[in-house]
């Protein structure tokens, strides 16, 4: 049996995850809990079958998967497994795209989503100013963040986007007229694109668009993909 817990509000995630464990793990009952930092391959495989030698119920937490690729591969292709287990299966996500929240539905006891609360104060448009800065550092917290604020990676993506576009063009135009923006932003993006080199802007464009389309033809993890490309630009 399987029962998923997920969303951008991770303290209740967990507090529901905790709430139905109380409720429902049986007295003679074992929970197992992996977390992504100390998975090992086999482990999921192995508690599927998994039984005590005194009869007991056997229940299995796996904490954040999408952090951990192989963990998360080995949970995603044993769902049908889980469902159908005499074992009990608890999985803790942060935000899921669509694609998987089906996924995991089509195989689940229970799904439940916990939304945080959207912060009005948190300005969006900070991480395309890290990003012209070449901070990476800044632009990785404003990430976490901007997740904390419940902004999808799609949104994400679409401002990081932006800017790049405004670098590429301001690279091809002589004036703010010229490129149909407004003289201070011109102006910044300008001063920005000097620190950039030849050809780099492009790339970065070339690799965020892929990571978009990846991302939706579920090639690719798109927050795990967007997290590394703020890291790496790759």
């Amino acid at each position: 049996m399987l029962h998923v817990y997920f969303g951008t509000d991770r303290q209740k995630v967990r507090d529901a995850a905790g709430d139905f464990l109380k409720k429902n793990l049986p007295p003679d009952g074992t929970l197992h809990t992996v977390e992504a930092s100390s998975f090992s391959p086999g482990q999921v495989t192995d508690s599927l079958e998994a039984s005590s030698l005194f009869g007991g119920a056997q229940w299995f937490m796996f904490d954040t998967p999408s952090s951990e690729e192989e963990f998360q591969a080995a949970v995603t292709s044993s769902l049908k497994e889980m469902q159908s287990s005499t074992n009990t299966f608890i999985i803790l996500e942060g935000a899921l795209l669509a694609p998987a929240k089906k996924q995991y539905a089509k195989y689940t006891a229970s799904i439940e989503e916990f939304t945080a609360a959207k912060n009005a104060a948190f300005n969006s448009f900070v991480m395309a100013d890290a990003l012209a800065s070449k901070d990476r550092k800044k632009l990785w917290l404003l990430l976490q963040e901007a997740r904390l604020n419940g902004l999808a990676p799609e949104a994400i993506i679409g401002i990081l986007w932006w800017q790049l576009k405004s670098l590429q063009l301001v690279a091809v135009t002589r004036t703010a007229a010229e490129a149909g923006m407004k003289e201070f932003p011109y102006s910044k993006a300008k001063r920005a694109l000097s620190t950039f080199a030849p050809g780099e802007v492009s790339q970065l464009s070339y690799t965020l668009l892929r990571l978009y389309h990846d991302g939706h033809a579920g090639v690719r993890d798109i927050d795990l993909a967007l997290e590394r490309w703020v890291l790496s630009g790759r």
